[in-house]
């Protein structure tokens, strides 16, 4: 008997590669946005997925906190991101992305945000970007909205 869905049709054990803006309205609590990612971030916290933020991420994330002069509070988010798999821009990451990018169109953090998670083999791109509206083959998750 195959396991329920979990969240958004993905299954125990899938792996997601989360983009950035998930990834703040969770941390930041956003009073709209948030609700729509909880769901998965707890799944991960109790070990039923698995999340994976590329190195942009990692940057986007802290980028606010620092311009703001709070140092802690990007201390803070670097601490609790370090929690998930961190993927690290490689040549060959890059150069998928230029593809993806000449191929989709998309802005170059997002190509790259695509390549990670082809690279990783992740079961899905987890997003709040519209911009991945025309790619194919790859599992794009919105939000509790559903999944591409």
């Amino acid at each position: 008997m195959a396991t329920p869905p979990l969240w958004a049709g993905l299954r125990a054990g899938s792996t997601l590669l989360v983009d950035t803006a998930p990834l703040i309205y969770w941390l930041e609590g956003h009073p709209i946005f948030a609700e729509r990612f909880a769901v998965m971030f707890h799944a991960a916290a109790s070990g039923n997925l698995h999340i994976a933020l590329s190195t942009i991420t990692l940057a986007e994330v802290l980028t606010g906190p620092y311009q703001a002069g709070q140092t802690a509070l990007a201390r803070r988010y670097e601490n609790a991101l370090q929690q998930y798999r961190i993927v690290d821009i490689t040549p060959s990451i890059a150069i998928l992305g230029a593809q993806l990018r000449a191929q989709y169109r998309l802005k170059l953090p997002d190509a790259l945000q695509l390549a990670c998670t082809l690279d990783i083999g992740a079961d899905a791109l987890v997003t709040h970007d519209r911009d991945f509206s025309r790619v194919g083959g790859v599992v794009i998750v919105t939000g509790a909205e559903g999944s591409k």
